[in-house]
């Protein structure tokens, strides 16, 4: 198989890892928004510090983007979407790097 082609390969998987973080951190927020888990737990904080930290620099220019919509984020819906059409190019790139 090309070479190019399973580098594109790694590259989408780590993508759709990525995702999965994107989602991890959108529902922590909200159990955290609910009062079903408390901050005062250092695990909890320190998950979702961590999380917001690694997510931030990337979500931050889509919430300047998008109108205030009154409490609700749709910066990581845009985020995984954004991500899912880079992963879909990618894809197309490798199989034309197959033929």
């Amino acid at each position: 198989m090309n070479t190019a082609a399973e580098l594109i390969g790694f590259v989408v998987y780590l993508l759709q890892l990525f995702i999965w973080v994107i989602i991890i951190q959108a529902i922590l927020s909200w159990l955290v928004a609910f009062n079903v888990v408390n901050l005062n737990n250092r695990f909890v904080h320190s998950v979702l510090t961590g999380l917001d930290r690694l997510l931030n620099p990337l979500l931050r220019p889509i919430r300047n983007l998008l109108p205030d919509m009154g409490g609700i984020d749709l910066s990581p819906l845009v985020l995984v979407l954004g991500i899912m059409l880079t992963q879909r190019l990618l894809q197309g790139l490798a199989l034309d790097l197959l033929v």
